[in-house]
């Protein structure tokens, strides 16, 4: 690892959390980009304080000591989720080509960066992977065959991508007014009770009824049957449940605070580019009313589809 120097840009999502921004802005301190871009949303008028938590998180950037080009997009107004994220992040690739990207809550292990970098090099020209994950929210999966394996799900809690690959993004999700567009998604999940839970959220965005930006890009690689490239191990831990989120209050077992596991190099191949069908059946399982408490039903239902 000593030899190795992170290339890859780093793209760095923050809002008002000046505590999980500096942990984050810390590990990103200790990878070194070269090119930083900063995309920021803007104080909310009716909360008291919120400007000076924002200001703070913005104070932090300004202490970048390594050499590296920094870029801000910053709100002066509050935007909100759907069109911060959304605007910053065709921002990203407008600027760059491809793009390391964290939010303010995920903190990385210090091999996901050149987790990311190494598999953003290997399949640049493959247009059937749309996104590299840091998540492994199994916390562990075939890790002694391979360091990595497909499937057509993927967390934002820690992620990388290709202009290519968003390219096709569309945070207005037009296309889901297309009949057919539904039963190409139903073919690519392939379970029934998978599909029944992603187009209920996915319903919820066209419509508008949430804030998020997320779900539409759930959206963009299930209609573009893209596959996500997921770690063995888990190499992003989400510190955002706290009472101060956006989406999720206090700590929720299973989601919040994983344990950090580290990459090991050089990568070991997976058996083919096929989606791993029991991984996702895992993963579905995961998201189950179930094992989770019934107050963040509503938004696990949207990380079946997107996970943030």
């Amino acid at each position: 690892m000593s030899d190795w120097q992170l290339k890859t840009p780093v793209a760095f999502l923050v809002f008002n959390r000046p505590a999980q921004t500096e942990t984050v802005f810390e590990a990103i301190r200790q990878a070194k980009p070269p090119k930083l871009l900063v995309v920021a949303d803007g104080p909310r008028a009716n909360r008291p304080g919120e400007a000076e938590k924002c200001a703070a998180v913005r104070a932090i950037i300004d202490r970048v000591d390594w050499d590296c080009e920094v870029i801000k997009n910053y709100a002066d107004a509050n935007m909100g989720c759907k069109k911060r994220v959304s605007s910053g992040l065709n921002w990203v690739f407008d600027t760059v080509e491809e793009a390391i990207i964290l939010e303010d809550d995920c903190w990385p292990h210090h091999t996901f960066f050149r987790f990311c970098e190494e598999l953003l090099e290997k399949y640049r020209d493959d247009k059937r992977i749309m996104m590299i994950c840091g998540t492994n929210i199994l916390g562990e999966w075939k890790s002694n065959i391979q360091s990595y394996h497909f499937s057509h799900y993927g967390m934002i809690w820690g992620w990388a991508s290709w202009r290519r690959a968003w390219s096709y993004y569309d945070v207005d999700m037009k296309l889901w007014s297309e009949p057919e567009i539904k039963n190409r998604i139903r073919d690519v999940l392939c379970e029934k009770s998978h599909y029944e839970r992603v187009k209920g959220v996915f319903e919820q965005a066209y419509t508008g009824k949430v804030d998020t930006w997320d779900y539409q890009w759930a959206f963009t690689r299930f209609s573009q049957s893209g596959l996500s490239a997921i770690p063995a191990v888990n190499l992003i831990t989400n510190i955002g449940f706290t009472e101060d989120a956006t989406h999720f209050t206090g700590s929720v077992e299973g989601f919040s605070n994983l344990e950090l596991q580290s990459m090991s190099f050089p990568l070991k191949e997976p058996c083919g580019l096929a989606p791993d069908r029991a991984y996702g059946e895992g993963h579905n399982k995961k998201f189950s009313k179930k094992s989770v408490p019934e107050r963040i039903q509503r938004k696990l239902k949207g990380l079946l589809a997107s996970d943030r």
